[in-house]
């Protein structure tokens, strides 16, 4: 905390100095006069009244805003973080991260199956989030990649920051291949003899887990299996072909409110696309892309939420949606 502002001793100043209390003090020393922010000529103790040897994180990269005495850079395409000061222990030494990797694009359909839909990239975040004695960070450059999202039928890229990496969204099943496993899961395909079952998620083997499974298809209507997400798990219709958010338990919900990180509002994001259905079409969320029907085109995942592409429905050549971009965000105290 900084010294006082009025009476002032030697035992305030080596405090702030993190010395012994009783300490001899070299008013001409590099730290007094900086402490003093007096860097040369003439000093005295009152030029240490009301100081703070408090050092910030200090940086460049993404887009950069501000919420009280914290930044935030958000990447929504590939960049470069770089730390130009790393702090100190009594101001700011570490950061909040959001890593999530490219959705998966929905599976494509013929006139006897349904696409499921992709699956969320998987999302990498530490939470709550402290000033210091969370993340560090040293004075250097750290590349930031932003994963793509998925085409039809194919899955997301991942997204990284230093040695942390958000897995892509697995794709959602289509007529010849099973969903892809991903960071969340592909939904199965539906197809009335043989639907498939949704593709596990966390491919990253990771604690809590980066993301959940795709659920299964349905043999009638055909339904497809929605693509696994991050959120808490949404309502199952008759069909099993809603947005699928995954199974819900209590990691989904670190999952929500790790989204919290995002200033000024809650991080969007995150959701699995819907599977295609036979007969309507099927609503998705949390930027999820919604299902197609026989004579609507499935939805796209939302840009830069990695969010996955909605499944295709039969009885149509209308295609897939593809997956939602990645994004990355980086949070830390700066005064």
């Amino acid at each position: 905390m900084p010294t006082p502002t009025g009476q002032i001793g030697l035992s305030d100043v080596n405090a702030e100095l993190g010395n012994p209390p009783t300490q001899q003090i070299n008013m001409d020393s590099a730290p007094v006069r900086g402490l003093a922010e007096v860097p040369s000529g003439a000093i005295s103790m009152s030029d240490l009244q009301g100081k703070s040897n408090a050092q910030f994180v200090t940086a460049t990269g993404g887009t950069i805003t501000t919420d009280g005495d914290f930044k935030f850079h958000t990447f929504n395409s590939s960049g470069t973080f770089t730390v130009t000061n790393a702090g100190n222990p009594d101001g700011s030494t570490t950061v909040t991260y959001w890593v999530i990797g490219g959705g998966g694009g929905g599976g494509s359909a013929d006139p006897n199956h349904t696409g499921g839909g992709g699956g969320s990239g998987g999302v990498r975040f530490n939470h709550p989030q402290p000033a210091t004695g969370g993340f560090p960070v040293s004075v250097t450059s750290y590349p930031i990649g932003v994963g793509g999202g998925g085409a039809i039928s194919a899955s997301g890229t991942p997204s990284t920051f230093s040695s942390l990496t958000g897995s892509g969204g697995g794709a959602g099943g289509d007529s010849f291949p099973g969903a892809s496993p991903g960071g969340c899961g592909g939904g199965g395909r539906g197809y009335p003899n043989n639907p498939r079952t949704g593709a596990p998620g966390n491919s990253g083997s990771f604690s809590p887990p980066e993301g959940f499974p795709g659920r299964s298809g349905r043999p009638s209507p055909r339904g497809g299996g929605g693509g696994g997400g991050i959120g808490s798990g949404g309502p199952v219709n008759q069909e099993n072909r809603e947005g699928g958010e995954g199974t819900s338990n209590t990691g989904n919900a670190a999952l929500q409110s790790a989204r919290t990180i995002t200033a000024p509002s809650p991080l969007t994001g995150g959701g699995g696309g819907s599977g295609g259905g036979a007969d309507a079409l099927q609503p998705a969320f949390d930027g999820g892309g919604y299902g197609g029907a026989p004579f609507l085109g499935a939805g796209s995942g939302t840009a830069n939420s990695g969010s996955g592409g909605g499944g295709a429905g039969g009885s149509g050549p209308l295609p897939a949606g593809s997956g939602g971009s990645g994004k990355v965000v980086i949070r830390y105290k700066f005064q």
